[in-house]
């Protein structure tokens, strides 16, 4: 009887792996794309703190907990897409890797108005991914729009950053 239960329970528990491998699997990749950001950034963040900031700056601690929370939900999102879909569109994965340069471009480069202009292309690629995503899983385009918001007040931090430095 045991090994009855013990064959039902790994038959679940590889049904539960299966259905979850693809929001798994999407979420490790953005949660990697901005660890990896972060790490390569690392050392510019004592330039950073000295730098100018305009009003509404929030503290440093929160934009990795934020990030974090944002890589999770894109990962969500792409997972919801990919579970309908059986893919991820090609302009979520160009926006991660322009969200990743962007890092690149702002904190090690300190190029603050190309960042600007970088971030500026990544609103595009995020409004682009919105509404693919919107074709093919309403929540998956929903769960975008925290990230869009936040990548707006990032162009306002940005902008206020390049011009007031």
């Amino acid at each position: 009887m045991r090994n009855i239960f013990a064959g039902l329970l790994g038959g679940t528990e590889i049904f539960m792996l299966k259905k979850y491998k693809p929001y798994i699997i999407e979420i490790i990749i953005a949660l990697f794309v901005g660890g990896l950001s972060a790490f390569l950034t690392k050392d510019a963040m004592a330039d950073f703190e000295a730098l100018v900031k305009p009003p509404l700056s929030p503290p440093g601690f929160l934009f990795p907990i934020v990030w974090t929370i944002l890589f999770v939900l894109m990962g969500i999102s792409a997972g919801l897409v990919y579970e309908k879909s059986g893919s991820v569109p090609f302009i979520y994965r160009l926006s991660l890797i322009v969200n990743f340069l962007w890092s690149v471009i702002f904190f090690n480069m300190e190029a603050y108005l190309f960042a600007f202009v970088w971030l500026l292309l990544l609103l595009v690629l995020i409004i682009m991914t919105i509404s693919e995503y919107y074709k093919i899983s309403k929540p998956a385009a929903y769960l975008q729009i925290p990230y869009l918001l936040w990548v707006i007040f990032a162009g306002y931090l940005n902008f206020f950053i390049w011009y007031l430095n």
